[in-house]
Parts: C-alpha cells; structure tokens; sequence
C-alpha cells in the first residue's frame, strides 16, 4: 500500500505556531512519527506539505495511479475550498481527513468543511496521533 499524506498551511510552523493549540512536536517530528509508523506497518508513504492551495490541487491530481489512499489536514483550505474538495472527489482516492484541534470546538467559521462529504473518515481533536489512526483506518480498510 502507498499513502500520500497532505498538509496544508502552516503545518510546517508546528511547535511554533500557538503551541498552547497544536502542541510541542515540530513538523520534523511529525514527519518522522508517520514515517516510523508507516514503517512499522510495511506502508510505502510520501509526505508533501504547502501553503497555497493550487499545489495542494496539483499533489491530489498527481496522486491519481500512483496513491492507494490520501491523508489530509487542509487546515484553513478545509473551511474555504472547493478546489481541494472537488479535486479530491475526482481522483476518487479514498481520503481521510485530519485535524489536529477539534474545528467543531473552536471558533464557529471552523465549523465550515467542505471536504468532509468526500472522505470516508475525519479524525480530529487527537493531535497529531489522528494522523496514526488515519493510517490505520484506511491500511485497514483498503
């Protein structure tokens, strides 16, 4: 199996970013967790990170063929994107959705998702171990 996993903005200023929010662990840190855990399961994955939302559009597109599923925190992009959404609903990877936060806990334009209705799963609120359990869900599902 061969994941591709997609963060969006900011992801790669975690442990700077309102640590008191996302936390401690760094990107770097992150990267290695899902790397080491992939490992351990025998998972063939790329990370890819960006802040603007047409290369977030490019890396799903380009997953077509070549990916068996996608895990992705589009951070703000999940509140405000149709390209993203639409994009995922083309390539028809099955895709789980990761935040770190809660969104539905937080601020009420967090509440907005447009890319719920086209993944399977949506893991939130568990930091950055949802990006584990999103993992597991689709190694176990696909």
């Amino acid at each position: 199996m061969k994941l591709l996993i997609i963060n969006g903005p900011n992801t790669n200023l975690l442990g700077i970013r309102e640590p008191q929010i996302y936390g401690y662990e760094t990107y770097t840190q992150l990267c290695e967790k899902i790397t080491e855990h992939c490992a351990s399961k025998n998972i063939e994955v790329e990370i890819f990170q960006s802040n603007h939302e047409g290369a977030i559009v490019d890396a799903i597109q380009g997953a077509y063929g070549v990916f068996d599923g996608i895990v992705i925190n589009a951070c703000a992009y999940t509140h405000t994107s149709l390209a993203i959404a639409d994009a995922l609903k083309a390539v028809s990877i099955p895709t789980v959705e990761v935040h770190i936060t809660d969104p539905d806990k937080r601020e009420d334009f967090r509440r907005i998702n447009y890319l719920r209705s086209v993944c399977k799963a949506v893991f939130k609120g568990f930091g950055t171990d949802g990006y584990l359990k999103a993992i597991d869900y689709l190694s176990g599902t696909l």
